[in-house]
This record gives structure tokens, C-alpha cells and sequence, in this order.
């Protein structure tokens, strides 16, 4: 077989143009002396509807934005296989995701250091998320202004919201103005990265004002099928574009941001994993690190549903061709209305029972229903209560399938399998029923139809959830920062035992932020930026 033509030397390869590899290419790059190359499998984020947010809806589980992923069967979700949309084009999932910007609980970084990741505890991380920030806020100590990741208020409002909103006060959840200060408890409603009422992606933000600078170069369409090691070190990659396979030398590192599950599978397809995996695929051991793909976590949500009568939902509006043309002259004039909206407005934080120090559920109200995620809308009126367990115990596997690096690994996140889970999952949709029917929602008569009144016992309940649950799209970990056998990076992101090589996006999470997940990646790969920088500066 002939050798991989050469694509060249640089001094960092970036291998994955997602969130975490946006925002690299960008700050490594801003030194005109270092040299950056960043492959992208997916293609350029030119498809309209990735720009408009509803779009969302078009974006996921369609091969031009999404890498069409599914999970293993879940025994915990009654043999379910779900879909597992991971974004398809430069920006990564910031292109399909919900557009929430949310940092976490204070809680959940200062619990990092405490793992042994010095340099992680939340005075450690904010001043990382302030840099790119652009708050609508401006400046203050919590807040930064003038960064490039926008942070918007959405542009719409919904009677039915501001109902629930009044009814989770009634009932004990106080209203919070800010999710974002360390302590998300509360209500309120969600922050978007948005810029005048358009979706905000990690490329828009980071890639596109870089892109013309001299030593940095970007391809995409090129699938990453190797890092070259030699001698115990990372020297480059090998990636297939057009079909044709190349290889890009690194002097100085290479960086693998291919996310929670393409950065194990990389790893995996170089011989750095578990020995019994890469064995059993008649992979030669380069590096044995038995936790690579492992220790995955997502956040499982629970989506309950409610037919309402007397209130304005998206169901009527998009099945009504009056109301699609007044939705899309709407957006088309000022950039409002529907048409704007991420796929959750109000958010709730709260505790599912006395005994947790900081809120462990995360609702996600929608003032529209389906059956099930990718179905059309219910035609009659409707909200979505979808409630998620931050913290999971249950843990999963990402491992490759084959020697195919085209083909996606195994994604087992084995839902449920921890008593503590389960016990959540119970609490979590009392909780909701709770909600549904405080005072503030009676002129509304919420009515359930997902899991049904009828279900009422807890074994029927776990059934139930096992047949709505879904992924809230979230994976992360498979990649674990720490000191422990298992841990993959260290403190400062190199994979351990391995020189000239670190892993930058969530699969570095030791442990699942308790929110969403966009905006932590952003900020790992700031922090990871000037970790890299400083230790490899280049001669003056």
C-alpha cells in the first residue's frame, strides 16, 4: 500500500471542527507564528436552516447536518435504540443543538478539583467563560461583554410559559433572573446563543473571523482515520479526503476535539485504549489507557406531556397555514416570533427531594407536544414538560465497532441501570404532576397524556418512562480528566503516557456539568488554549 500523500507540517492539528475545535483554530491562531491546521469531517455550515433557530427541527436526523448516530438498545429504556444526533458540519452540534447557553452549578467544577484536577474549581473556570463571552447583561463579575459567543434573550413570549413559571413559585421553586451565577436554582427563562434572532454557531463565532488569517487552514470533508505515534509521541494524523488518504505532520501537538464519541474512537483506531478492546479488533497496543470509552453520561430527559385548553401553542400555529405565513412574516420582518424560538423557552431547576445540596432536575418547558421527537405536532393544543436527572449514576461505553473509521462506534449509555437513577426518574414526574396541577394552571386544565394518569405505581411508572425517555443530547466523558487509573487526560488535557497529544471537548468531563453542555465546551477549550500556549511557546 503506498504511502498517505503529505499534507504538509504545522505546528497543531486540530481533529474535529466541532465547538471545542472552533475555538482552538481561533486563539492558537491569533500568534501569526504558529501554524494550524483544522479537519472537519462534515462539510461548511451553508444549509439555511441551521441559521434560522427553529431549524433545529430539520437540522437533526437529517444526513446533511447530523451524523444520522443511534444508540445501542437500552435495556433500561425497554430495548429502545435512540437517535443520537451529533452535528455533521463545521461548529459541530452549536449548528443542530438548543442554542441554551448554560454554565452549571459552581458545584459541579468545585467537585472536578476536588476528583484531583487542580485548576478546575469554579473561580478557576469563570474567568474562561467571561473571555468569549457577549453578554446582554455587559460586563460585570460574573458576566463578560464583547466576546465572541453571544448570549441573547429569546425574542418571544407564551402566556402558558409565564402560567407554569407562576405555578412552579406556587409550589415551592423560587424565580431566578439568572441561570448562570453558580447556583441555577429557580425559574426563569432560558438565555440563548443567538445574535438578533439568529443561531449563533461555535464556526459564526470563532472560526469566521480567523478564517482569513495566513497561517491557519481548515478543510473539511476530511475524515480523520488516525494519530501517527512514533516513539511514544504524536506526530500527526492521517485523514481520507475525496477519497483519497493523506497525511499532516505536527511539530508541536495534536489535538483531538472530535467530541464525547469520536475522540474515543480516534483513540481506539491509534491503538491508545483498552487492550482488551483493541485486541479484540486486531489493533496493535500503542498505549494501553483502560478508560478510554468509558465512564460516558448523558442527561436522560422525561418527556411528559399536557393538553391544555385556552392557550396559544405552537401546535395550533404550525398546523395552520395562516399561522405558518404569519409565523414566517414575522421572522422575515423582525426576526421574532416562533420562528426564533431554541426548542425550550422556560427552564426550572429544582431538587427532587430534601436531601440533595443543589438542584438535580432540569424541566425544559415547550409550549408545543408530539408523540415522540421527530413526529408532527399534536393538533390539538399542547405543552411538553420535559424533566432530566443532572446527575446521573449510571455509566456507559463508546467503543468502536470495527476498523472502519467511518463507521460510528457503539454508544451504550445504559439509561437507568443505577438504583439512584430510577429513584429520580419516580420523583422527578411526581414532581411534575406537582406542577401541572398547581392554582396558576387551572384556568388552563392541563389534561395528561404522556405517561398518562392511569399510571400510577412504580413499576408501571419505570415501564412508561422507558417507552417516552429520550437523550437530551449531552454525552460526555468517555475521555475522563484526572489522576485515576481510569482517567485518560490530565489536569492539563495530554493524554497520559502519550506526548504531543490532548484531548479538548466534553469527553474531558469527569463528571456531567448539571445543565447543558455547549457552553462548558467552549470554555474547556479556552482554558485548554492558554494551557497550550504557554507551554509550548514558540521561539521569538
Amino acid at each position: 500500500m503506498a504511502a498517505p500523500e503529505s499534507f504538509g507540517r504545522y505546528d497543531y492539528v486540530i481533529a474535529g471542527g466541532g465547538t471545542a475545535g472552533c475555538v482552538l483554530a481561533n486563539r492558537l491562531s491569533q500568534d501569526p507564528r504558529i501554524r494550524v491546521l483544522l479537519l472537519e469531517a462534515g462539510g461548511r455550515e451553508t444549509y439555511p436552516w441551521i441559521h434560522i433557530p427553529v431549524g433545529y427541527l430539520y437540522c437533526m436526523n437529517n444526513p446533511r447536518t447530523d451524523w444520522m448516530m443511534r444508540t445501542d438498545a437500552e435495556p433500561g429504556l425497554n430495548g429502545r435504540s435512540l437517535n443520537y444526533p451529533r452535528g455533521r458540519v463545521l461548529g459541530g452540534c452549536t449548528a443542530i443543538n438548543g442554542m441554551i447557553y448554560m454554565r452549571g452549578q459552581a458545584a459541579d467544577y468545585d467537585h472536578w478539583r476536588q476528583l484531583g484536577n487542580a485548576g478546575w474549581g469554579w473561580d478557576d473556570v469563570l474567568p474562561w467563560f467571561r473571555k468569549s463571552e457577549d453578554n446582554f447583561r455587559g460586563a460585570s463579575d460574573l458576566h463578560g461583554a464583547g466576546g465572541e459567543w453571544k448570549v441573547a434573550r429569546q425574542r418571544l413570549r407564551w402566556d402558558i410559559l409565564e402560567a407554569f413559571r407562576d405555578a412552579a413559585e406556587e409550589i415551592g421553586i423560587p424565580r431566578r433572573d439568572d441561570f448562570n451565577d453558580g447556583d441555577n436554582e429557580g425559574s426563569g427563562f432560558f438565555e440563548v446563543n443567538q445574535r438578533n434572532g439568529v443561531r449563533w454557531t461555535a464556526a459564526k463565532a470563532f472560526l469566521r473571523p480567523a478564517r482569513q488569517r495566513p497561517n491557519l487552514r481548515v478543510i473539511t470533508g476530511a475524515l480523520v482515520t488516525a494519530i501517527t505515534i512514533d516513539g511514544g509521541r504524536a506526530t500527526g494524523v492521517r485523514y481520507r479526503l475525496h477519497g483519497e488518504e493523506r497525511q499532516a505532520a505536527a511539530d508541536a501537538e495534536v489535538l483531538l476535539t472530535a467530541g464525547a464519541i469520536n475522540s474515543p474512537k480516534l483513540l481506539e483506531l491509534s491503538g491508545i485504549g483498552d487492550p482488551d478492546v483493541l485486541r479484540g479488533h486486531g489493533i496493535a497496543v500503542r498505549h494501553a489507557l483502560p478508560g478510554v470509552g468509558r465512564n460516558l453520561q448523558d442527561h436522560l430527559q422525561i418527556r411528559t406531556v399536557f393538553r391544555v385548553i385556552g392557550a396559544r401553542t405552537l401546535n395550533q400555529l404550525a398546523n395552520s397555514r395562516f399561522g405558518k405565513m404569519n409565523m414566517a412574516l414575522e421572522y422575515a420582518l423582525r426576526r421574532s416570533g416562533p420562528l426564533s424560538m431554541a426548542p425550550s423557552q422556560l427552564g426550572i431547576f429544582s431538587r427532587s427531594d430534601e436531601t440533595v445540596a443543589t438542584p438535580d432536575l432540569e424541566y425544559h418547558v415547550q409550549p408545543l407536544s408530539t408523540d415522540k421527537l421527530g413526529d408532527p405536532l399534536h393538533p390539538f393544543p399542547a405543552v411538553t414538560v420535559s424533566v432530566c436527572n443532572l446527575r446521573p449514576e449510571s455509566r456507559g461505553t463508546c467503543h468502536i465497532r470495527s476498523l472502519d473509521p467511518g463507521e460510528q462506534p457503539a454508544i451504550r449509555l445504559n439509561y437507568l441501570s443505577a438504583d439512584r437513577d430510577r429513584e429520580v426518574a419516580l420523583k422527578a414526574v411526581r414532581q411534575v404532576r406537582r406542577l401541572a396541577g398547581a392554582d396558576a394552571l387551572r384556568r388552563y386544565a392541563p389534561e395528561e397524556i404522556l405517561p398518562g394518569p392511569a399510571v400510577s405505581d412504580d413499576a408501571d411508572m419505570l415501564a412508561a418512562i422507558g417507552n417516552i425517555a429520550t437523550t437530551i443530547f449531552h454525552p460526555v466523558g468517555t475521555c475522563r480528566m484526572g489522576n485515576r487509573d481510569d482517567a485518560v487526560v490530565d489536569e492539563r488535557l495530554r493524554v497520559r503516557g502519550v506526548g504531543g497529544l490532548r484531548v479538548v471537548d466534553a469527553s474531558i468531563m469527569p463528571t456531567i456539568t448539571s445543565g447543558n453542555t455547549a457552553s462548558p465546551v467552549v470554555m474547556i477549550a479556552e482554558k485548554a488554549a492558554e494551557m497550550i500556549r504557554s507551554g509550548n511557546a514558540p521561539a521569538s
